[in-house]
């Protein structure tokens, strides 16, 4: 089967073999002595011990070429959010809450009215998820930054904090058979796989369309709605008198994301959330089969909680009052590290 994704420039399993070869390097500084880290590398935050009980938990993640949508159409307004969003959500992943993050925007050119924009998004995504942004840098690099139109180009990322006591991180390793998987919907595709979405749709001449599919939006309105923030609803559960057994960002790769939680389990997707209008839009332009548009996108579901069999009602109730439309998609499984979907024998 031919690899789509691949095929457009982005080869996740050359980037995990990069990804390796940069951990495989930097677990071997030498710090003279004991290491702060609480968790192995590869969850979605990684979180360090600085007082006894307490620990921070860091992320850094970007928006990714969704920025070269924003440049293209002129809004800049919204990709603040994204940012926020990518950060704010992996943070919540490991139990806990976000309090800060610091942006990291690189442009050609420093226009004061496209950096207004910009940040008007970081703004809103902070006061969604509840941080503050209390610094960051800003470079200018016209030598690297080339803009789709030139010279408007930007690169955003950001690196958040939070903090979380250590006898309540969530790493994923009570997750065990048997246990529910709650889905919160997505808002679409959030900040993952644009690479793959802009060569289907090619670069400037469908964004005006309206297809059916997209209930009168554009396309452009539909590739940039933002990402959603899920820290409320995620921290409202972990408040809550349910057992949370594993969080888990469904982002890039995407449902073999669920991995990341135990890879002493598997994971059985029997009933996923609706699919977003542009998500089934790119993928039937683009000929995408299932299991590839699962591994690539999130298909509508945006995040997962793990909670017992027997919990899975009151937390889907309670997820469900920030979230509307989240609910049981499945469960844990003994299957270690498959993720299985609807279907004859689709697995990830």
């Amino acid at each position: 089967m031919t690899d789509p994704y691949a095929a457009a420039g982005v080869d996740t399993g050359q980037a995990d073999r990069g990804v390796r070869a940069l951990v495989d390097v930097l677990r071997g500084i030498e710090l003279g002595r004991a290491s702060r880290s609480v968790l192995a590398s590869g969850h979605y935050a990684s979180v360090l011990e600085v007082a006894p009980g307490l620990g921070i938990a860091l992320s850094t993640d970007g928006v990714g070429s969704k920025l070269i949508l924003a440049e293209q159409t002129g809004r800049l307004d919204s990709v603040g959010i994204d940012c926020v969003a990518m950060n704010v959500n992996d943070i919540i992943c490991v139990g806990a809450e976000p309090i800060a993050m610091l942006d990291y925007l690189a442009v050609e050119r420093a226009d004061p009215q496209a950096l207004e924009q910009i940040a008007i998004g970081l703004r809103r995504g902070a006061e969604l998820a509840g941080v503050e942004i209390p610094g960051g840098e800003l470079a200018i690099l016209p030598e690297l930054i080339r803009g789709h139109p030139s010279p408007h180009g930007f690169e955003l990322s950001g690196t958040g904090i939070g903090t979380v006591a250590l006898e309540r991180i969530v790493t994923g390793e009570r997750c065990a058979p048997g246990d529910a998987l709650i889905g919160l919907p997505s808002s679409g595709l959030h900040s993952n796989g644009y690479t793959l979405a802009r060569r289907i749709l090619g670069q400037y001449e469908r964004l005006d369309e309206r297809p059916p599919e997209l209930g009168g939006r554009s396309v452009a309105d539909a590739l940039l709605e933002p990402t959603t923030i899920y820290v409320q609803a995620v921290m409202a559960l972990l408040a809550s008198d349910i057992a949370v057994h594993g969080l888990a960002h469904i982002t890039g790769d995407g449902l073999t994301n669920l991995r990341r939680l135990n890879a002493s389990v598997g994971f059985e997707v029997d009933a996923p959330l609706a699919v977003p209008g542009i998500c089934r839009y790119v993928c039937d332009q683009g000929s995408i089969e299932p299991a590839q548009a699962y591994q690539v996108f999130n298909m509508g579901i945006g995040f997962v909680a793990v909670v017992p069999a027997g919990q899975a009602g009151p937390a889907s109730e309670l997820l469900d009052e920030f979230h509307a439309g989240t609910r049981v998609i499945g469960r844990v499984t003994d299957r270690a590290a498959v993720v299985s979907l609807p279907g004859p024998d689709v697995t990830l």
